[in-house]
């Protein structure tokens, strides 16, 4: 089971151009359910799985307590699963066609609103290196509203400051180019001439735009370590994820009128139901600002 599920991993890495996050996710999500098959069901090979048992597997994750947002993404896994091993004819049958996926309660995504972006914005220190990184980074996310991955995966070429873009990979290995305005060019020029030199190390060459303090990449971890940091200094209450100016930016863009199509484009939705989301935030926002000024509400 563990060779077929490592031919899996492989084909979405090849043929499929997954994110590494996305890969990882799946052979988290698998590793679990073969443990399962394995221990639970006394399985030694994917030919002899039957529905039931997938079944058995997602109620054992429910009683676990696990979301339903984690138990939609264990069923997708183990679907794409099956679904590849039928295709390369391992199996005869694939006994996920008929697994219900949990619904999603679709919670609208938390944002700042401009007084507290204003706040984070300006919460650097930009008197040392550290800070015209970081001041940096939260500039270009709001200007841009990528994601932290493709924050942290870009290079120094990928920056195209005196023509007001940058060029990022997205997910599926999908290219993006995306406007960025003048605080954000600023703020990256200032860190390129004044503070990027102090982070590079004489061990190695890394062409990442933004470095750790060993001249290495930023990871993930590192970035929400300092999104957490500056958050508390800007005195902001709300409970930030790496994705609240990627948020806050989609949504700023529509209250100002932007088209939607637009902002699915610079933000690199493959369906525009996913950008359509950020519409529902604004009316919300809407009927909040009504409820609160207009004297007959």
């Amino acid at each position: 089971m563990e060779d077929q599920l490592k031919d899996f991993l492989h084909f979405l890495i090849v043929e499929k151009g997954l994110a590494q996050n996305t890969i990882v996710s799946y052979e988290r999500d698998l590793k679990s359910y073969i443990k399962y098959l394995k221990t639970e069901e006394h399985l030694n090979s994917l030919k002899d799985v039957q529905r039931g048992q997938i079944v058995h597997f997602s109620g054992k994750l429910k009683e676990q307590g696990k979301s339903s947002k984690t138990l939609a993404r264990h069923v997708a896994s183990i679907r794409a699963f099956h679904q590849f091993l039928l295709r390369e004819k391992v199996v005869d049958n694939d006994p996920s066609v008929h697994i219900e996926t949990p619904k999603l309660e679709r919670s609208l995504p938390k944002v700042l609103n401009l007084k507290e972006v204003e706040l984070l914005l300006e919460s650097p220190n930009t008197n040392d290196h550290y800070g015209l990184r970081d001041k940096a980074m939260l500039e270009l996310l709001y200007a841009t509203g990528i994601r932290v991955s493709e924050l942290i995966g870009l290079n120094i070429g990928d920056a195209h400051l005196t023509m007001g873009f940058i060029r990022c990979i997205g997910k599926g290995n999908k290219e993006r180019i995306i406007p960025i305005g003048n605080k954000a060019t600023e703020a990256i020029q200032k860190y390129l001439q004044e503070g990027r030199q102090h982070f590079v190390s004489k061990k190695y060459r890394d062409d990442s735009l933004f470095l750790n303090h060993h001249g290495k990449g930023l990871s993930r971890q590192g970035f929400w370590k300092i999104l957490k940091r500056l958050t508390q200094e800007a005195g902001i209450q709300k409970e930030l994820t790496p994705h609240t100016l990627r948020h806050s930016f989609a949504t700023h863009l529509l209250e100002n009128g932007a088209d939607l199509r637009a902002v699915q484009e610079m933000l690199g939705h493959a369906d525009i139901s996913t950008t359509q989301i950020y519409t529902h935030v604004t009316k919300t926002r809407l009927k909040d600002v009504y409820s609160q000024f207009h004297p007959r509400a």
